[in-house]
């Protein structure tokens, strides 16, 4: 996937425009971003799309007969975790990063049970295993927003509550063989993590603003 680089550019303006306060000026350069926020945001939000795209593939991995690669799929997606939870190390810490990596990985162990119990068609374990995973989304939120005074635990929760649904959606798609309901889950899915991934990357900023300067 293309990093998305946002460069500086010149606008021409009428004599008369320019002649206008010098303050309009100021506030618009002070809305500029510099090219470690855009990096930043940039590969914070490209890690959680593979996070989304990997969880689907091993869906796909987990329901389909005779698949081969499902080891190999459940490896890549739990180093996206780590992934994530690296990209968070320059401003929080190696055990912060640690700790955002455990409750990920967490994340993705229950979504791998209940993928294999909604699969065995064990509905009584698939309510269990989902008030896991809304715990563990809990426990994220509570992590985020501890960390962060400029992310709200309610605000995340409901971002990662949405999260769920979706990847619960494209769960019982791919079990229904419903390749279209499948294709809208993973598409909503995509539209929303990047939402998600944005408001926690813009809090970081805020939070931070002397490590985005340049």
């Amino acid at each position: 996937m293309k990093k998305i680089v946002m460069v500086g550019f010149f606008l021409l303006f009428p004599l008369n425009i320019l002649s206008g306060p010098i303050s309009t000026a100021a506030e618009a350069q002070e809305h500029c971003m510099s090219q470690s926020q855009a990096t930043f945001e940039n590969e914070f939000r490209k890690l959680w799309i593979e996070h989304v795209l990997w969880t689907s593939n091993y869906i796909t991995s987990a329901t389909t007969a005779g698949s081969e690669d499902q080891k190999q799929v459940l490896a890549r997606l739990l180093k996206n975790q780590e992934d994530i939870g690296n990209s968070v190390k320059q401003v929080y810490g190696d055990k912060a990063g640690n700790k955002l990596t455990d409750l990920l990985k967490e994340h993705i162990i229950l979504a791998g049970k209940i993928v294999d119990a909604a699969k065995a068609g064990k509905k009584d374990l698939v309510d269990q295993l989902n008030k896991e995973w809304y715990r563990n989304a809990d426990d994220i939120a509570s992590f985020l927003s501890h960390a962060n005074p400029y992310l709200k635990n309610e605000d995340l929760k409901k971002l990662l509550y949405m999260h769920l649904k979706l990847v619960t959606n494209d769960l019982s798609a791919s079990l229904q063989k419903d390749w279209e309901a499948r294709i809208q889950a993973i598409d909503e899915g995509v539209s929303h993590i990047i939402l998600m991934a944005d408001t926690i990357s813009m809090g970081v900023v805020k939070q931070f603003p002397e490590k985005f300067t340049k």
